[in-house]
């Protein structure tokens, strides 16, 4: 008798691949929570932004985000802050004791009924810097093509590949390799990382969260793939937003910019 499993397990046949596969293609009711989630950790992250302020500590807003979440009956399985200059310097920040002074990078991705669901969001008190500001706005330009490319029949290599253009154009060539760029999520925060070697096909009703990064900047929402457009599932009103059109794409693609306090 053969087994077969998802894991590493003696004996049996690792078909981790093929099951991620098949649960990353959603049916109706699952689509359904995605949403709830998406809004879910939309509140939770906004209302973590509105508590901040200069003198807390990484580990308290960390904490904070965690209660946020979880009394929305979310378990926060990636939860990471940085704060200042630790925003320049890692991709994946864990949290420290370091106490804010300006400028905060909050990470959050939620697990609901199975389901998880990931958002970036930027917060600064005063006007941000015109170096920052650059960096913000070129890493959502990246985030934009990324997301305007999610199209189905669409290959995860062909849009990781746009996306490194769209680095390139913005006049950040090689920032694309400091952290992986996102991919496809469902059960996982990422059921299928994009790699230049990646032959899956994006279909109609799967969810992705793209995290596109320039040092000091990252941007990620998850998005669902509608048949006319994607839908952003994390959106968050109070931040400001930049609106991108792509020829030969359908609608428009809204991206979510530092929250300045």
């Amino acid at each position: 008798m053969q087994i077969a499993s998802d894991v590493s397990f003696p004996g049996a046949k690792d078909i981790a691949i093929e099951i991620s596969r098949l649960r990353s293609h959603l049916a109706p009711e699952e689509t359904v929570r995605f949403r709830q989630l998406g809004k879910a950790c939309a509140e939770s992250m906004t209302a973590v932004a509105q508590s901040i302020h200069p003198g807390m500590s990484e580990f308290h807003m960390s904490g904070l985000l965690a209660f946020e979440a979880q009394q929305r009956g979310i378990q926060p399985i990636v939860n990471l802050i940085a704060t200042d200059k630790r925003t320049y310097r890692y991709r994946h920040p864990l949290p420290t004791g370091k106490q804010l002074e300006k400028y905060a990078m909050l990470v959050l991705s939620g697990r609901r009924s199975g389901l998880v669901c990931s958002i970036t969001r930027l917060v600064h008190f005063g006007p941000l810097p015109d170096d920052l500001r650059h960096r913000v706005l070129a890493t959502a330009q990246v985030n934009a093509v990324l997301i305007a490319s999610s199209r189905p029949g669409s290959c995860l290599a062909d849009i990781l590949a746009q996306g490194k253009q769209a680095y390139a154009n913005v006049g950040f060539p090689d920032e694309w390799r400091q952290h992986h760029q996102g991919g496809i999520t469902g059960y996982e925060p990422r059921e299928q990382l994009a790699t230049p070697v990646s032959t899956e096909m994006i279909a109609e009703g799967q969810a992705l969260a793209w995290n596109p990064s320039i040092a000091g900047a990252k941007m990620e929402d998850t998005i669902l793939v509608g048949s006319r457009s994607n839908e952003i599932l994390t959106s968050t009103p109070p931040w400001p937003i930049e609106t991108f059109s792509f020829p030969n794409q359908p609608g428009e693609v809204i991206c979510h910019l530092a929250l300045e306090v």
